[in-house]
């Protein structure tokens, strides 16, 4: 038994039962319970979030995983490299289609059923990947894989909005990025060896058990979070209006493009990099994958900075002041390379000042979308979600088509949407639409 636990038990055993006078006493020992409940470290990953960060990390891990062997994929089923992309670009589109369909459905039905059906259909349709014999067939058998890992990704920010304040909600995305951050750098490594040991097809079985796990795990080890008085029975009508509720909620949809609009500019970099970095600056592809993962762990390290100081600035003030970093970071590159001073550990070092502010740009602005969203979370998070595979899409296409021998198209993607997403910020503020200060803020206190 710990400390508070002990005082608690002396407080309802020893003192005088109720109705009689406890005096002083009484006061002493519960405050000094609160006190000690109180000063008790917070875990670092509680279970609960990192089983949400499991979840939220399967479908990142679903794309990085299986990047290494788009040749060996495409040799087997006799297409080309670049005919295997689909297969990726398909996968993405399934991520926001799906996300828009579980989000109602976990505010009727709760968190978990939605969970039971999309990981019990992410599961299937890994293994579908694996016995592909054609294009057409693995691709059909992604766009399943991302419509039922989708339903982690809703879920788990629906959940954290049931669960948390709006501080809390910020640091525990934080630690959600944790997750996400690790998927680049150690997805690709174990891929390739994956790859080397098995084969593609392996590749896949192994995200089908790692779906089978976590369906076995929500299941004996998630509480519901929905309370039954929250839930809504909503029709295909209903579905509708609640998603034209949020759109025509200014200060919802704010934070959404907020974020969505880095969002895109990083799926911009994660397409356009390795053409910059491996293309125009001749480095090895084996030694492309220690960039790549350099940038992603300053990632990490903006999402953990965000998780110690959240509590003490609130994520409001933070988003205010790590909205200028990416953008001042993605002008310099673009300058540079304009003006023909764009060297390699300059760009690198802009990358990274990108990331790194993504870590703490990201969770504050879904923390802050969802705080007054508390009556209908789950479509919330969906429109979240399908915004940001949106605008990732958008991001990637982007740099496609605009073809450059140089980092022009990848550096002036960047800096359009980042600074977009300033500009409406300062919009919402000027205008007194967002959140302009607090550390704690209620749901309660919002519109």
């Amino acid at each position: 038994m710990d400390s508070s636990s002990l005082l608690c038990y002396l407080k309802f055993s020893i003192l005088p039962k109720h109705g009689q006078d406890c005096g002083v006493t009484d006061v002493i020992f519960h405050a000094a319970c609160l006190l000690m409940s109180y000063s008790e470290p917070r875990p670092f990953f509680p279970g609960w979030l990192f089983l949400l960060a499991m979840m939220t990390a399967l479908s990142p891990l679903s794309v990085d995983l299986y990047l290494p062997a788009f040749p060996t994929i495409a040799s087997d089923l006799g297409v080309q490299s670049a005919d295997v992309q689909i297969t990726l670009a398909v996968f993405l589109f399934g991520m926001s289609v799906g996300q828009l369909v579980y989000g109602p459905l976990s505010d009727r039905y709760g968190r978990k059923p939605p969970l039971y059906f999309g990981l019990a259909l992410f599961l299937l349709a890994s293994f579908g990947c694996m016995l592909a014999t054609d294009l057409a067939t693995l691709t059909v058998a992604r766009f399943f894989q991302a419509l039922g890992g989708s339903a982690g990704v809703v879920v788990s920010r629906a959940v954290i909005r049931d669960r948390t304040t709006t501080a809390q909600a910020a640091w525990a995305f934080s630690m959600l990025m944790l997750a996400l951050g690790l998927a680049p750098i150690l997805a690709p490594v174990a891929g390739s060896l994956l790859l080397k040991v098995m084969g593609w097809r392996e590749i896949f079985a192994i995200l089908g058990i790692a779906g089978t796990i976590l369906l076995l795990a929500v299941h004996f080890n998630m509480h519901e979070t929905l309370s039954r008085h929250t839930a809504e029975r909503l029709g295909v009508a209903g579905t509708f209006k609640r998603y034209a509720d949020l759109f025509r909620d200014r200060q919802f949809i704010m934070y959404v493009l907020i974020i969505a609009l880095p969002f895109g500019a990083m799926f911009a970099y994660v397409a356009g990099a390795p053409y910059v970095i491996i293309e125009l600056y001749e480095v090895p592809a084996v030694h492309f994958g220690w960039l790549f993962g350099l940038n992603a762990f300053g990632m990490i390290a903006g999402s953990q900075l965000n998780a110690r100081v959240v509590a003490r600035f609130g994520p409001a003030a933070l988003l205010n002041a790590i909205l200028w970093p990416p953008f001042l970071a993605a002008l310099l590159a673009l300058t540079a390379t304009l003006a023909g001073y764009a060297s390699l550990p300059l760009l690198i070092a802009c990358f990274f000042v990108y990331m790194f502010s993504m870590g703490m740009l990201s969770p504050n602005a879904v923390a802050l979308a969802m705080a007054s969203q508390g009556h209908r979370a789950g479509s919330a998070s969906a429109v979240i979600g399908a915004v940001q595979f949106l605008f990732g899409t958008l991001g990637a296409v982007a740099v496609s088509i605009w073809v450059m021998p140089s980092a022009i198209p990848l550096t002036g993607v960047m800096v359009i949407m980042m600074g977009t997403s300033l500009l409406i910020h300062h919009f919402g503020h000027r205008h007194n639409i967002l959140i302009l200060h607090g550390t704690d803020i209620e749901p309660s206190a919002l519109k």
